[in-house]
């Protein structure tokens, strides 16, 4: 099989942290959730074996078929084998999968949502309340797996939306938790553990300060320190260490070297990734992927390198910002590529790619090559999400942190920020440093182990450079008292909907770059720079999968099992309306209050019919989105003769199907699950206090020597990956800061 003919390169293993101690559920809860699980992912049997209520009995002439199927897609000796073990598989089953539940509902569900999830539980262990939820006295787990399956279909309709999104979260939730743990699916699809042409590459050795355990605060001092090793971070680290300031950059999160690259997709997710990769807005209508590792989004994001565009450069400037329209911007630009590498000429198109570009010139639309940040080489690595171990990603942590190091730059991993410190200097608020939580690595290079290390850590600096990221930069001013109506708001995410375009061959979509193609045609539809582009999408089962839509056991598995015959689209919006981030009044983490504007939905429909439009002229068979309210377009298998014109995207049948899908106007937030991957504008950038909340040097309003450098700062979405314009901005204002802190210590001398 293709997947025992991978790479010799074989990562270590990160092992998962260690399952929490708390009970989250009570032994009735605990069943219940177990029975919903089965239900989403059941073992399918033939009916009449069927001996559990989580089997799913199916006619057995259904079964057969299915594994027939199953059987020409794995090929091989043991296909049928393989077929029948993925379809009798279940999740409760699964210990891997039960222990991700644990720990998902103790770690990563904020306050609210675990206390109406608990509710129900235990309402669906009653008769009265399963009356109430189910139609039926029956307690949920004693229900048949048809019955289950029915009350979750009538959930997804329910008039009453607490049932609605009950749905939602679950279905999502045991999606993802099957894709990232099954023990079959990979075997099934041929997805190898590591890129069947990964070169892995040694890593830069960072060193990182330690503390010995105790009660009494470490105090450190310093120039400048930098709370957030991302593209903002990274960026600022190495101007001001090059420039001669002591600079320190401290992180909440670890660093994981090559050796431990590409992660697996359940333990990738775990340490890379903000809150594992579990935030979803409070509506759940939209998940956000940001980067939580040494190097932040920078690690985890997948190369693609796009400068600003000319009308938000003016956009910007138009609204008291001229810098974004001068050369010393441009020069910016320039220069963070330049130190990337970035480049278009070296890339080589996987099939998701050459499909976006086939059919894109077949209907004469606007497509173009991305530049990827991969040091002038070729980068031949579609797993580099959860960490690129050939080096050639030219990150954070391959670049600008390494310069930084180069010069005498100290770092910090594993320090939690509480808040930044100020002293008063004539009625002033000059911010004197920062203070947290060091939590040291353990045994297991996890956390919240026995063996870690933890203490209260002081850090006093001349300056303090806000780099968490948008989640998190805005809340750390907050718990800092900063007082400004702005923060948290004008939250932008590029919201994305998915779509996958199946074909009659095997097409391996998670081998090669993943993002190095895009159609701009439709990226202005109001004659404001808000539309829709077409790109692909990374294509690790975990990523793509959980997103589609979901009606029943059988059919989820049919069609999960066609991945390796799929190519990838997203259809991802410059949105005009906004959301907010805020703090969860229980555990603080990230909120996120955000839902899709009908304005904005406009634009991501037309976006979705161009991306049909070009799978269609690239010859795919079939055609899925991840929004629920609209069925797959499957081609006709009808022969035509030699003399039969092809009328291409005209044929009736696809224009019927894009007729119905634009009679859907406006699309239902609730029926799709959106994804963003770019986070910009809850600390945003204005000419004035009553308009943002830092100023055009980055300097947070009201305070001296506090800037916040990241995309946070952004004035209005980027409309394209947000790195390089972070960057820019970073290299910019870091430089500002570094003359700053010279004329202060040569007035001194």
């Amino acid at each position: 099989m293709a997947a025992e003919t991978a790479s010799i390169h074989v990562p270590l293993d990160v092992p998962l942290p260690a399952l929490p101690t708390e009970k989250v559920f009570t032994d009735g809860q605990w069943k219940t959730l177990l029975a919903l699980a089965d239900t989403a992912i059941p073992s399918i049997r033939d009916r009449a074996t069927v001996t559990h209520r989580r089997q799913k009995g199916v006619p057995k002439e259904k079964l057969e078929s299915a594994i027939a199927t199953l059987k020409s897609r794995i090929g091989g000796p043991n296909a049928a084998e393989l077929a029948k073990q993925y379809l009798e598989e279940d999740a409760s089953s699964n210990p891997n999968f039960r222990d991700a539940l644990h720990v998902l509902f103790a770690r990563n569900i904020h306050s609210q949502g675990k206390k109406a999830l608990l509710t129900i539980l235990s309402a669906l262990n009653t008769r009265a309340g399963s009356l109430v939820l189910t139609g039926s006295p029956t307690p949920f787990h004693l229900l048949t797996n048809e019955a289950r399956e029915q009350t979750f279909r009538n959930w997804e309709t329910s008039m009453l939306s607490p049932l609605r999104f009950l749905y939602r979260m679950l279905t999502s939730i045991f999606k993802k938790t099957w894709v990232a743990s099954s023990p079959t699916l990979s075997p099934v699809l041929g997805f190898p553990r590591v890129p069947v042409n990964g070169k892995p590459a040694e890593s830069f050795p960072y060193e990182f300060l330690q503390f010995p355990p105790g009660d009494t605060p470490q105090t450190v001092e310093t120039d400048v320190v930098i709370i957030g090793s991302g593209c903002g971070g990274g960026v600022a680290a190495k101007n001001l260490a090059e420039a001669g300031h002591r600079v320190i950059v401290v992180d909440k999160s670890y660093h994981y070297s090559t050796k431990y690259f590409p992660m697996g997709q359940a333990e990738g997710f775990t340490h890379m990734l903000e809150n594992s990769g579990a935030t979803v807005s409070d509506d759940g209508s939209i998940a956000v992927i940001a980067g939580s590792t040494w190097g932040g989004g920078g690690t985890i994001n997948w190369s693609a390198s796009l400068q600003t565009q000319g009308f938000v450069r003016q956009e910007w400037a138009s609204n008291g910002l001229p810098f974004f329209t001068s050369m010393e911007f441009q020069k910016s630009l320039d220069r963070v590529c330049d130190r990337m590498g970035v480049c278009s000429e070296r890339t080589p198109h996987n099939r998701s790619n050459t499909t976006i570009l086939d059919g894109a010139r077949k209907l004469g639309y606007s497509a173009k090559a991305v530049p990827q940040n991969t040091g002038n080489q070729e980068h031949y690595c579609g797993h580099c999400m959860l960490g690129c171990a050939s080096n050639v990603k030219q990150g954070p942590a391959v670049s600008f942190l390494v310069d930084a190091a180069n010069t005498g730059a100290t770092f910090m991993e594993g320090f939690r920020a509480d808040r930044v410190l100020f002293t008063d200097v004539d009625g002033e608020k000059v911010a004197s440093g920062v203070e947290g939580t060091w939590t040291s690595r353990d045994s297991y290079l996890g956390v919240n182990q026995k063996d870690a290390v933890k203490c209260k850590v002081i850090i006093k600096a001349k300056r303090v450079i806000v780099s968490c990221g948008t989640l998190n930069s805005p809340l750390l001013l907050q718990r800092s008292g900063i007082k400004n109506s702005h923060i948290g708001r004008h939250l932008y995410l590029h919201p994305v909907i998915m779509a996958g375009a199946v074909f009659e061959e095997d097409i391996r979509p998670w081998e090669g770059g993943i993002l190095t193609t895009l159609v701009n045609q439709f990226e202005n539809l109001d004659g404001h720079g808000h539309g829709a582009r077409v790109e692909a999408t990374c294509m690790l089962p975990a990523t793509f999968l959980p997103l589609f839509p979901w009606s029943n056991g059988f059919d989820y598995k049919m069609w999960a099992s066609k991945m390796r015959q799929m190519t990838s689209f997203i259809v991802i919006a410059r949105e005009r309306d906004t959301g907010r981030v805020f703090p969860d009044p229980v555990d603080g983490r990230p909120r996120i209050d955000y839902t899709v504007s009908p304005f904005d939905l406009k634009h991501i429909q037309e976006g979705v019919i161009a991306a049909a439009q070009i799978a269609y002229a690239a010859g795919a068979k079939e055609y899925h989105l991840s929004y629920r309210g609209m069925p797959p377009f499957i081609r006709s298998d009808e022969p035509k003769g030699p003399d039969v014109p092809d009328e291409g995207i005209n044929n009736p049948a696809f224009q019927e199907w894009i007729s119905e899908f634009r009679r859907q106007t406006p699309l239902n937030p609730e029926r799709s699950v959106f994804a963003s991957a770019h986070q910009m504008g809850t600390c945003r950038m204005g000419s004035s206090p009553k308009k943002s909340v830092v100023g055009p040097d980055c300097q947070v309003w009201g305070t001296r020597g506090l800037y916040v450098i990241d995309a946070s700062v952004f004035p209005s979405a980027s409309g394209v990956n947000p790195m390089v314009t972070n960057m820019a901005i970073a290299d910019w204002a870091s430089r500002n800061v570094a003359r700053g802190i010279s004329r202060e210590q040569g007035a001194r001398l």
